[in-house]
């Protein structure tokens, strides 16, 4: 029983890994749009957007750690 329920957590834990799909996803789209908008800003915009991305990448990388340690320590 046990070992089903670590593998159902770590399951659920890697669920993260869509909606940060979903947040890149919107990212750049923002991008996009802001940049067809004010086609001057390009440069500050697409930094924003890799800072955005990065932050939303980290977040991604968190679901996969825990649910290693979902599998591994408890």
């Amino acid at each position: 029983m046990l070992e089903g329920a670590k593998s159902m957590g770590a399951g659920a834990a890697t669920i993260a890994s869509a909606g940060a799909a979903v947040g890149i996803g919107n990212v750049f789209s923002s991008l996009i749009h802001s940049v067809a908008r004010n086609p001057s800003l390009a440069k500050q915009l697409f930094g924003y957007a890799i800072l955005g991305f990065a932050l939303t990448e980290a977040i991604a990388s968190f679901a996969p750690m825990m649910a290693f340690l979902i599998l591994s320590v408890f």
